[in-house]
């Protein structure tokens, strides 16, 4: 799970907007061809009323799986009303964009799993490799929403990605682009989870899509493959348990109980999808966007280690990665390294990770060495 910066809200006209020129339908069609042009891979529509989704969203809540994600309760039901986050909401555009890199290999997902499997290795979790891809996905929403209102005429809407009380997956399954799957991503029989969602809420009256049926059938490798056992059940994640939440959406210390779990992920977790039969058919992006730079697909925990704070901004500049700031980065690279030395036994490697662990310990602030301290311990 990925939370994002602040919405975007873009003018428009107040209530119901009348399509002008093309029927809805048709409107459709020139959204999904729009869409198409900027690197979409697949368009959607739900109508706004998620309340068979309420009931899973307070229950999820109450049972305090959101951990430290405050902003996931504090707009209380707005997430499964659209049009009380956004007044005036008639319809909601979900649109698809694939992120596996242009040259990903046709067996990335294994090349992937045997990086896990190398301690040494720095794993940074695919999407996060190339640009923020709130940046990407949300200027050209803002493109295919300014080619609608050239269509149509002035025209309320906004724009969100992972950016604010939306339920994402709600929406995009609803919408047909593709069924939830057990480890709760959004799955598409031709393209499978490796792919980004955004939305146009809008008070356009377009007609919404069909959803698709599931097709997970009695398959539970996401469950088996979740390295903390986050996956707590089918289509429910606990996550103060998930890596991804604990490197990235969690702040302070990292519990002790989770530690030698995360192994050599220092930057979310891509296991349950790795795993998953359906990303077999997972689509590389057109777009050079979201191309692994910086090292972030190849590094070494050493060498990514070796990094000065000035050397983490120039290598993550326009990265998701920026957002957990320079001290969380070092903490998570500290347990990896951390998990690297236990894993090295007598080998002489084992050596070279304690002293630049204690290199960087004369440097560290509270929080990084707090974990330095576990990486060293015995």
């Amino acid at each position: 799970m990925q939370a994002g910066e602040e919405q975007t809200q873009t003018a428009g006209t107040d209530g119901a907007a009348q399509v002008r020129g093309a029927d809805p339908a048709a409107l459709l069609e020139q959204v999904r061809g729009w869409a198409r042009t900027l690197g979409f891979s697949q368009i959607g529509v739900a109508a706004v009323d998620l309340g068979s989704a309420e009931p899973g969203l307070l229950a999820w809540l109450e049972a305090g799986f959101h951990g430290g994600m405050h902003y996931m309760a504090r707009h209380g039901l707005k997430r499964a009303r659209p049009a009380e986050l956004v007044p005036g909401t008639l319809s909601v555009i979900s649109a698809r964009m694939d992120y596996l890199p242009r040259d990903a290999p046709p067996d990335w997902a294994q090349q992937e799993l045997s990086r896990l499997a190398e301690p040494g290795q720095a794993l940074v979790s695919v999407y996060a490799r190339g640009r923020d891809y709130h940046k990407v996905l949300r200027q050209r929403l803002q493109v295919l929403a300014d080619r609608i209102a050239a269509q149509v005429g002035p025209f309320g809407y906004r724009v969100f990605t992972d950016s604010a009380p939306v339920l994402e997956v709600e929406l995009a399954t609803r919408s047909g682009l593709g069924w939830r799957g057990k480890h709760t991503l959004a799955l598409d029989r031709g393209a499978g989870s490796m792919f980004f969602l955004g939305e146009v809420y809008t008070n356009l009256p377009l007609p919404a899509t069909a959803p698709v049926s599931s097709h997970c059938g009695t398959c539970s490798a996401c469950i088996d493959a979740c390295p903390t056992g986050a996956i707590v059940g089918p289509y429910r994640l606990d996550a103060r348990r998930c890596i991804s939440y604990l490197t990235i959406e969690h702040e302070g210390i990292i519990p002790l109980e989770w530690r030698a779990a995360i192994g050599n992920r220092v930057y979310g977790c891509d296991d349950c999808q790795l795993v998953c039969p359906w990303n077999k058919y997972a689509q590389r992006s057109p777009l050079p966007d979201f191309d692994a730079r910086g090292g972030l697909g190849t590094g070494t925990l050493l060498e990514l280690w070796s990094w000065d704070e000035a050397q983490w901004l120039r290598r993550t500049e326009g990265s998701a990665i920026r957002r957990i700031g320079w001290a969380r980065w070092r903490r998570n690279l500290a347990v990896a390294l951390g998990n690297a030395r236990r894993a090295a036994g007598p080998d002489p490697s084992r050596l070279d990770v304690e002293n630049a662990l204690r290199r960087g310990r004369l440097t560290a602030c509270d929080l990084v060495r707090e974990h330095i301290d576990w990486a060293l311990g015995a």
